[in-house]
């Protein structure tokens, strides 16, 4: 047996596909074989033993087998591993002791789902394999139970076909109906999956060498370790007075100044590092973004616009320049807030919420530079996904039912926290009712 092992090993190396399938993984395939149930030589082996049917050339004649075909799908699992599945039908006369059983031949149907265990890979045209699985039979009333075992060697025609050949043994698990028989089959297989195209990968010609990195190829550079501009072949722009300006962007290129006077000296009354020509406070030391100027403090409230939240509205330094909302108008807003309500699983907003919600419209109205955060949140009902988005959902509801009655889009923002913020207990229904709330937050920022 080994020595047949390395036989169809060797064979099966002399002859490797030229266009074998790239991933070495059988295609799906279905197959079409003629087979011979041979219930009489183990018969012969179980009566005697092996060595006296090879001594006495005991083997079943064809004469003696029941013939047959099958139908079988193939499907590649692994580099190395293939499924198989079969259902064939012949017509043999089965001697079971268990059962009342006639000379008379009957239909015998076997199904088996087994492995084939490959020891060359997809890319050799003859490849040889062992088979094991499992396997169910009926015949004539009796269903039955076996193993096949065996092995078999496939030969691979183009990628699309191939002709198969195997000799499996079948160990019945119910002997009481069915026996112990060969199954000797050859048969041809087509590949039916889609074939897929190799891959053809572009060919890109390497990039020109440019050691400067300047964008010119060294073979066209003056200066290819210096990078440049093509300008000027691919050496730096001159800088006549060195004072670290171009030519090109040098106001007084003969005499020595600052990049940020485009290369001309610097005028400066105040000292402030702002020449005089472009500082609008030439005698107050200010700032470059203010052409000069101190940073300005539009309302006076000594908050600069800078660090100003509200840079037209007067306030507190502690509060960054805004003023404080009034309590009484944080009391307002949050009692509205708990007076606002939706439809039962929806964003859409209860009717009974309107009277809430044009409290609120009347506050902002009342001061155009309040600003309002919407806040929609859940409880732990249900998917977190659904709930963030129910969240969501809740407090754009409220952000446009205020721009519908003329609240500037601008001054509102909704955000949704979903489940992530609760305020009471998830696990009592009270505790619930509180988690599925709108915020509203007031503020001037």
């Amino acid at each position: 047996m080994k020595k047949v092992a390395a036989s169809l090993l060797i064979i099966g190396s002399l002859f490797q596909s030229v266009s074998a399938q790239e991933n070495n993984i059988r295609p799906k395939a279905i197959g079409v074989s003629f087979f011979f149930n041979d219930f009489v030589t183990p018969q012969r082996i179980r009566q005697g033993s092996l060595s006296s049917v090879f001594t006495h050339n005991e083997w079943a004649k064809f004469s003696e087998m029941s013939p047959g075909i099958a139908v079988t799908y193939f499907n590649g699992l692994r580099k190395y591993i293939d499924f198989a599945g079969t259902i064939g039908i012949s017509f043999p006369t089965i001697s079971l002791p268990a059962k009342n059983t006639t000379t008379n031949s009957a239909a015998l149907f076997e199904g088996d789902a087994s492995f084939n265990f490959k020891l060359l890979p997809e890319k050799y045209i003859l490849t040889p394999y062992l088979i094991a699985g499992v396997g169910a039979s009926k015949y004539k009333s009796y269903y039955g139970a076996f193993i096949p075992l065996g092995l078999g060697f496939k030969i691979n025609f183009f990628d699309e076909a191939s002709l198969f050949i195997s000799s499996q043994y079948r160990v019945p698990v119910t002997t009481e109906t069915n026996n112990y028989h060969f199954v000797n089959s050859i048969g041809i297989s087509g590949v039916i999956a889609n074939k897929k195209e190799p891959e053809v990968k572009a060919t890109v010609p390497p990039p020109p060498i440019d050691t400067d990195g300047d964008g010119i190829p060294d073979n066209s550079d003056k200066c290819p370790t210096v990078a440049g501009t093509l300008k000027y072949n691919g050496c730096p722009v001159p800088d006549t007075d060195n004072d670290g300006v171009n030519d090109e962007e040098d106001a007084c290129p003969t005499v020595a100044g600052l990049a940020k006077y485009k290369g001309c000296p610097v005028p400066d009354t105040d000292n402030d590092g702002i020449n005089d020509e472009e500082d609008k406070c030439p005698s107050v030391p200010g700032v470059a973004r203010y052409n000069g100027c101190p940073v300005p403090d539009t309302d006076n409230d000594g908050v600069n616009d800078e660090e100003d939240k509200c840079p037209t509205v007067p306030g507190l330094k502690e509060n960054n320049g805004c003023p404080e909302v009034k309590q009484e108008v944080i009391a307002k807003v949050n009692y509205a807030a708990k007076n606002i309500f939706f439809i039962t699983g929806s964003a859409k907003l209860s009717s009974k919420s309107n009277k809430a919600l044009d409290d609120i419209v009347k506050i902002l109205s009342d001061d155009n530079n309040l600003k309002l955060s919407i806040e929609g949140h859940t409880d732990n009902v249900g998917n977190a996904d659904y709930n963030q988005n129910l969240s969501e959902k809740r407090a754009a509801s409220v952000k446009e039912y205020l721009v519908s009655k003329g609240i500037d889009e601008a001054r509102l923002n909704s955000v949704g926290y979903g489940m992530n913020r609760p305020i009471a207990d998830n696990k009592t229904a009270a505790g619930r009712s509180k988690n599925r709330r709108v915020e509203l937050k007031l503020g001037y920022q």
